[in-house]
Parts: C-alpha cells; sequence; structure tokens
C-alpha cells in the first residue's frame, strides 16, 4: 500500500511529499532544511531512494541536491534546465520505477516555468495521485509572471494547456497534490482548499471550467507583486545548493546590539507584536516567527544586509534561522535571547496597540494619519477614506512619504501592521499599531 505524507511549510506556503511503499519513498520538492525528512523517513521506517523536482523553485531554495547526496538517492530533474551539477535527467513520458509497487510518470507541465514537470504516481496499475507543483493548484493555478515579462503571456498560454493535458490523462480519482498554493506568492490565486482530486478540480478549477482566452485574460488581470527575494532563487537552485549550517549564530551582547543599531542594520525582534508593543530595544524591528517571517524579512531586507536576531528563547532564535536557511539567508551576523533588558541598559520603548473602533472613536474628534500598508489591490477593493496606501514591501524606500503627525498603521490583520509600525517608530515618529482584522472597519464605519 502507497501511503503519501506532505511536509508542510506553511510560512511559505509550500508542501513537499514523502510518497513511500513501507519500505522504499520518493520524496517531490524537499525544502532546504531536509532534516525534516529524514526524521519523517526515519519514524516511517523507509529508505529515501529517490528525489524529484517539479521546476527550479522561484520562493525558496531547494533541498533535493542535499537530499540526494546524504541519502545517496537518485535525483530527477527536468534534462532541459541548466543546473550545474550532477542529477537524473528526466523527460515527458520517462517514467520512474520507485519500487514494484509504486512509479511515477513524468509530465510535462509548462506554465509556471517552461521546463517545468508533474509527476502522475501510480500503484497496481491505478492512478494514486499526481504531484502538481506549481502547475494544477487547488482551484488556481502557480502564477506565470515570475520569469519576467517577456514570458508572462506565453507561459499563460501554457499554463492552460499543461492543467487541461493532466485532466484529461490522469484519472479523476487521483489526488491533485501540489507544492504551492497554501499561502505561496507562487499562487495565481489562494484557495481555501487543503485537498482535492483531478475530478473535483475539473468541475470547479476555472482553468478547466473556462474557455481559453478569458481564463488568461482574468488570470493576468489578478497577478499580484511577489517578494523581491525571488529574484535569488532561481539562480541558487541551478547552482545546486548544499544542506544548511543550522548551527546556532555567534551571540551579540547589549554593546554589540547598541553598535549595530547605531550603524543602522537590520536588529530583528522575533516575538509577538504584542510582546514588542509591551517593550522592545529602542531601534529594532518587530518580525515575529509567528507570521510570514521570512516572506518580509526577504522582502524589506536588502539581500546580504547584515541581520540580527533578538528571540525569547535559543528555540526561537532556531525557528528563525531554519526560516531563513530556506530562502538562502545563511549567516546570521548575530543574536541574543531572554528579554528586552537583557539586549539593552536603555530605557525601553513600547509601541501603542490598538482596534478598528478605537480608529473610528478618535476619528469623530480629531486628525490622525491614517497608513494602509496593504498591498494595492487589497486597497483598492476598499479602504478607510483619506488613508495614504504604502505598501509593506514599499515602506523602507518611501519613509519619506508617511504623512506628518500622528500615524496608525494598519493592514488587514495585524502583522504587517506591527513590522511597519516599528520601522516607523524607530524614526522617531508617534505611531499606533491596529491589531485588528480589516473585516471590522464595515463593523464600525470606516469603509
Amino acid at each position: 500500500m502507497v501511503e503519501i505524507i506532505p511536509v508542510e511549510t506553511p510560512s511559505l506556503g509550500d508542501r513537499s511529499y514523502v510518497a513511500h511503499d513501507g519500505e522504499v519513498a520518493a520524496v517531490v520538492d524537499p525544502q532546504r532544511d531536509v532534516d525534516r525528512v529524514l526524521e519523517l523517513c526515519e519514524r516511517e521506517g523507509v529508505r529515501v531512494t529517490h528525489v524529484v523536482e517539479t521546476h527550479i523553485h522561484n520562493d525558496y531554495v531547494t533541498g533535493g541536491l542535499a537530499l540526494a547526496q546524504r541519502t545517496g538517492a537518485t535525483y530527477h530533474v527536468n534534462a532541459d534546465d541548466p543546473v550545474a551539477y550532477e542529477r537524473h535527467p528526466v523527460r515527458d513520458g520517462d517514467v520512474i520505477e520507485v519500487s514494484p509497487s509504486m512509479t511515477l510518470t513524468v509530465l510535462a507541465t509548462p506554465g509556471h516555468t517552461f521546463t517545468h514537470l508533474s509527476y502522475a504516481l501510480s500503484s497496481g496499475g491505478r492512478d494514486v495521485a499526481v504531484f502538481t507543483g506549481g502547475s494544477l493548484l487547488y482551484g488556481s493555478t502557480g502564477r506565470p509572471d515570475l520569469l519576467g515579462p517577456d514570458h508572462t503571456d506565453a507561459l499563460a498560454h501554457h499554463q492552460y494547456a499543461s492543467a487541461r493535458r493532466l485532466a484529461e490523462q490522469v484519472a479523476d480519482d487521483a489526488a491533485v497534490l501540489p507544492t504551492h498554493g497554501f499561502g505561496s506568492f507562487c499562487s495565481s490565486s489562494q484557495s481555501d482548499a487543503t485537498s482535492s482530486t483531478i475530478g473535483e478540480e475539473r468541475r470547479s478549477n476555472p482553468v478547466l471550467t473556462e474557455a481559453e482566452e478569458s481564463w488568461v485574460r482574468d488570470l493576468l488581470d489578478g497577478l499580484d507583486v511577489f517578494p523581491a527575494y525571488y529574484a535569488h532563487m532561481g539562480p541558487a537552485n541551478l547552482a545546486g545548493p548544499d544542506a544548511p549550517d543550522l548551527r546556532a549564530p555567534a551571540p551579540a551582547d547589549k554593546a554589540e546590539i547598541r553598535r549595530r543599531i547605531e550603524a543602522g542594520e537590520w536588529v530583528v525582534d522575533l516575538r509577538t507584536r504584542s510582546a514588542f508593543a509591551a517593550g522592545h530595544v529602542p531601534g529594532t524591528f518587530n518580525l515575529g516567527v509567528d507570521g510570514q517571517f521570512a516572506t518580509y524579512v526577504g522582502w524589506l531586507v536588502p539581500w546580504g544586509a547584515d541581520l540580527t536576531v533578538l528571540g525569547e528563547s535559543p528555540e526561537q532564535v532556531a525557528q528563525a534561522q531554519r526560516e531563513l536557511v530556506r530562502i538562502g539567508v545563511d549567516e546570521l551576523a548575530g543574536s541574543a535571547t531572554g528579554s528586552p533588558q537583557d539586549w539593552t541598559d536603555a530605557p525601553l520603548a513600547t509601541l501603542r496597540r490598538a482596534t478598528f473602533a478605537d480608529l473610528a472613536e478618535v476619528l469623530h474628534h480629531r486628525r490622525v494619519a491614517v497608513l494602509d500598508v496593504r498591498r494595492e489591490r487589497e486597497f483598492a477593493a476598499g479602504h478607510i477614506e483619506g488613508a495614504v496606501n504604502i505598501p509593506i514591501h514599499e515602506i523602507v524606500e518611501r519613509l519619506d512619504e508617511v504623512p506628518q503627525g500622528e500615524v496608525w498603521v494598519h493592514c488587514a490583520g495585524g502583522y504587517r501592521a506591527s513590522v511597519v509600525a516599528s520601522i516607523v517608530a524607530a524614526t522617531g515618529r508617534t505611531v499606533v499599531a491596529v491589531d485588528d482584522g480589516f473585516e471590522r472597519t464595515a463593523e464600525v464605519g470606516l469603509v
């Protein structure tokens, strides 16, 4: 009997997969920190014999090569991908026999990239599942614009054809197992679904129910921005990333933390936004590991810049480090653990938190600036009258555009607002972080 176990990376919105028959396993699209896969396989009592990549990833650094080298597994990558390392090249139509009870059929499914592959898993002559990577997602597809505007239109049409090929060639009851689509910016849109089959997608996914030209038009019209760090992922994955070094970074004492803040370096407080607001080292920025930490570090911090992290415990620092190596941030300048009193001798700074009801009440009595840090498409869909929109990923370059006076910062749920509020507050401004759901704005009369 074949069992398929997902390996979740919710902070990046991705899944890897381990498929095994009780003895040997194939691993699909592993993340950089392959120790998770190795521990899972050890618990299952199976040996990794095959590692496959659906595509050269744009949103994370792969662990495929490192896992294959560690286990002696055969590493399957598209023959047309110009990688700088040895792999077992595969092409459309190839059949990989993982074991007598488990085979993978390679299907060319260009669209997310030109060389994208899917793998149909069969057992006992029956289609069990299809690993679709960034091709067919739950109610959506992978976005076609990550290789640049010159290729977007062509890739969108490829994506349409690839989705239909999967629907035609894979059995209706086969599980659809994508890598992206769980919050990843590699998805063209998001779904709340956590599982699906080819048949379910055939009935409900727009790429399988709509005419090509209208679907492509809607897809392209709906594309939003994607993180700046994506530009570094493809080259890293073509070069052949090694296993990450997850040893604890060098400790930073109070004097070193002060020096780095004064030098304008990024010193990031990993704690929750409520803990940060209650008291923090002046000049530090709040990117909590409880949210999309790696995504926003990779988007905001200049690539290669020195980064120091402050956490409540060694475990919190280790979690941040693990998140960061997944996007190729392999070295931290330093770290410290404990509480803010352990990180500075200066008086602690605080950050006022509020709700949208509080904002509505304030606006009845006095003027304050409202800074909306959601993406432009979110802002266009509905916003507070008079709010200034500076998306979170643009705040560093546009700090001089933050309105004068007291600033109330909000997003859709609170995480991004705290990040931006900490950055603005570090300049000496009076800032209030709205920690509330945007849906509350209608209830309190703000929209």
